[in-house]
């Protein structure tokens, strides 16, 4: 190689021999061993990704359709391990090969002097990362929970030291800053509640249609489909508000972990399905309007 290039293009060869202070043997060597750094930097982002995928392979348990909060640690972990890894082997290769040529004491020692001046300009960046690194400490949320964070909710699909990765309902990913975390609901820690309110028209008799509501939740719970994302007895709780229109009945069911939502449009489907043929009836907002003006109404036009 350092002969071809000093047949292609003498002039700047020896140049770049004399500014970096080597000869033809001196350079071979060098390149040698940039060559056997950066093959080890492969490896060791090779073992990197090696070892995320055995910690998510270790947390994975026997339950298909759903992530358990160990998977779901697991998978955190694993996402981090693999960028943080990644990133480290790549920077340390590039400064040994760089420090193979060229000193780089004295530039290193600038860009630390540099690099506290533009860290009080990037005092937000410094704040998501240690915003970031508490999260994953004290296990707030990981990946494949549903949380509420910065007004916004959604899945977890990623995390990092620097932000959050979320996908709420709709399909929109969105990229939420470690630092503006303030207050973190997971919806999915443990179990989760799927909470359906049904209105009633006043003329119902309320025992009634609380007992029929039983009957939907007890057969949801014993649904060979279902009963195994069912965590505890399904609930009643009773008359929830007095509407305008409406007596508001509450029942809950607990989940499994991202189960509710699923749940939810089910119970709703089943009460509606049940309160039909029981003939209990779910009013409709009705509103009446009296129009003042002329005493006889005016035939309409067409």
């Amino acid at each position: 190689m350092p002969l071809l290039l000093s047949v292609l293009l003498p002039d700047v060869f020896h140049r770049v021999l004399a500014f970096l202070r080597l000869d033809d043997a001196e350079l071979v060597r060098k390149l040698i061993q940039a060559g056997v750094i950066v093959g080890l930097a492969w490896g060791a982002r090779w073992l990197v990704r090696g070892l995320a995928r055995r910690i998510g392979h270790a947390a994975r348990a026997d339950a298909p359709g759903r992530l358990t909060e160990v998977e779901r640690r697991g998978a955190t972990l694993a996402d981090l391990v693999r960028s943080v890894g990644g990133t480290v082997a790549v920077l340390a290769a590039a400064l040994m090969v760089l420090d193979l040529f060229i000193n780089i004491g004295p530039p290193v020692a600038g860009l630390g002097v540099v690099g506290l001046a533009i860290s009080f300009g990037a005092q937000t960046l410094v704040k998501d990362v240690i915003a970031g690194f508490f999260l994953l400490l004290e296990n707030h949320y990981g990946v494949g929970d549903v949380v509420r964070i910065a007004h916004v909710e959604g899945t977890v699909e990623r995390v990092t030291l620097r932000s959050t990765v979320l996908r709420d309902g709709h399909g929109v990913v969105h990229f939420v800053p470690n630092g503006q975390v303030e207050v973190v609901s997971n919806l999915t820690r443990q179990w989760s509640r799927a909470v359906v309110d049904v209105g009633v028209s006043y003329g119902v008799d309320v025992d009634r249609a609380m007992q029929v509501l039983r009957e939907v939740l007890r057969e949801f719970g014993s649904d060979a489909s279902w009963r195994d994302r069912v965590v505890g007895e399904p609930t009643v709780a009773g008359v929830e508000a007095l509407g305008e229109s409406r007596v508001e009945l509450r029942a809950w069911v607990n989940m499994v972990p991202g189960a509710h939502g699923d749940a939810e449009r089910e119970l709703r489907r089943r009460i509606k399905n049940r309160f039909g043929k029981a003939g209990i009836e779910i009013p409709v907002p009705q509103r009446m309007v009296r129009m003042v003006g002329d005493a006889e109404p005016k035939a309409a036009t067409p």
